[in-house]
């Protein structure tokens, strides 16, 4: 039987630098000899990808939190039927970029929504499925500021405009998780990139070890 594969998810608010740090991460596993699907949130597939189109586009007013919350959790009904879970079952590794604690610190933490309410529409639509590790890239709040606006070139879409306020509201709640549940490893994003991701490699060891 094939083994099943790992799954990980790589969370952080607005700049920490996640696109960067997913490839590096996936080609390291793919030289430890696995294959590798990179994929989104929301997003994936091409069902998951027209509701990204809705959900981050217009303005920050265009969906309220019950609304926003709803269309992510069907989002990621689509993802994991489609995409994620069939590759895990093949023994692929999964990395995505956002998955469960991005809408629990967004639209829980962020928006007030309560974290029971948002997992419960995780278990309806996704069964409750967990990453195997979750890692969350952190760094100074200035610097990832700094470093979101020269990535979005001063426009940034509808969720990343909002106020400082949401977005300290988000690692708030990011931070919490990793406190309180052990798949969760905070990893300091601040250095070289070849830096960190030897952080993020050292905080997955256990799971590239064969079974």
């Amino acid at each position: 039987m094939t083994q099943r594969g790992r799954f990980l998810s790589i969370e952080g608010g607005e700049g920490v630098g996640k696109s960067t740090q997913i490839a590096a991460l996936a080609e390291a596993i793919r030289t430890a000899g696995h294959d590798v699907i990179v994929t989104r949130e929301p997003g994936g597939t091409q069902g998951a990808e027209a509701i990204r189109q809705m959900l981050l586009g217009g303005t920050a007013e265009r969906w309220l939190p019950r609304a926003e919350a709803l269309l992510f959790a069907a989002a990621r009904s689509d993802h994991v039927e489609r995409l994620i879970e069939p590759a895990l079952e093949s023994g692929k590794w999964v990395i995505s970029d956002r998955f469960i604690d991005s809408s629990r610190a967004y639209q829980g933490g962020g928006s007030g929504l309560s974290d029971a309410d948002i997992l419960t529409l995780h278990e309806i639509g996704s069964r409750g499925l967990m990453p195997d590790r979750t890692l969350i890239l952190r760094i100074d709040p200035d610097e990832a500021t700094r470093r979101a606006s020269v990535r979005d070139h001063g426009k940034p879409d509808r969720i990343q405009a909002r106020e400082a306020d949401f977005h300290k509201g988000v690692d708030v709640a990011f931070v919490s998780y990793a406190e309180r549940e052990p798949r969760v490893r905070l990893v300091n994003a601040d250095g070289p990139p070849a830096t960190v991701t030897s952080r993020l490699l050292a905080e997955i060891s256990d799971l590239l070890v064969p079974e």
